[in-house]
């Protein structure tokens, strides 16, 4: 599996099934009809699945919980992001808050 050709044709066949799997999306779209409640889930979906991902990121460090600080900074960038704050302030908020509790030794 060294082999640089190998390695080079699954990069390629791995970018033109993307490529056409991203294709796919609007030239389907005018052809295939879904019921409104299927739809109305495919909406929802596409908030919970990112929420999820945050929460998990948020709330554990390897096989365990992470502590307080991390989701504590998260908290804190989740209330700005709600007020609208500029992304770039909601970063450094986040990372103030959890840089501080661990200064403060909270964990």
């Amino acid at each position: 599996m060294n082999d640089p050709l190998v390695l080079i044709a699954a990069t390629l066949v791995l970018a033109a099934g993307t490529f056409a799997f991203r294709l796919a999306g609007p030239f389907l779209r005018s052809r295939i009809t879904f019921p409104p409640r299927a739809e109305r889930l495919m909406e929802i979906s596409a908030v919970v699945l990112p929420a999820s991902l945050v929460a998990t990121t948020a709330l554990t460090e390897g096989h365990g919980p992470a502590g307080v600080a991390r989701p504590a900074g998260v908290l804190a960038a989740g209330l700005l992001a709600w007020r609208k704050v500029p992304f770039l302030a909601v970063v450094l908020a986040a990372a103030a808050v959890t840089a501080a509790l661990r200064l403060l030794g909270v964990s």
